[in-house]
């Protein structure tokens, strides 16, 4: 049975060979995520999750201000119209389009 100081000896020596094997196949990965990349057109921008098909489509308003006609979608900030109405004690399913 091997004794621990052999036992981390061997882990440091696996942990090199495997940083060695990383670093060698780096360049190759890279070289064929950038192929994908420009067959399918990507960007780096479309890699970071955030970016959406959707993004700038526009969405049926769910909230509705009598007195001006003004909506809001429900998404992002909530107008102030909304915000003054809620603090005045109003609930916000009055506004509702429903």
């Amino acid at each position: 049975m091997a004794t621990y100081a052999e036992l981390q000896a061997q882990i440091a020596a696996l942990t090199s060979q495997a940083e060695a094997a990383r670093k060698a196949e780096l360049n190759s990965v890279i070289a064929d995520i950038k192929k994908k990349m420009a067959d399918y057109g990507l960007t780096v921008h479309d890699l970071d999750g955030r970016a959406s098909s959707l993004k700038g489509s526009k969405v049926a308003p769910k909230y509705r201000n009598p007195k001006t006609g003004a909506t809001w979608s429900g998404r992002g900030k909530r107008p102030n119209w909304l915000d003054e109405a809620i603090a005045e004690g109003n609930d916000i399913s009055a506004f509702f389009i429903g």
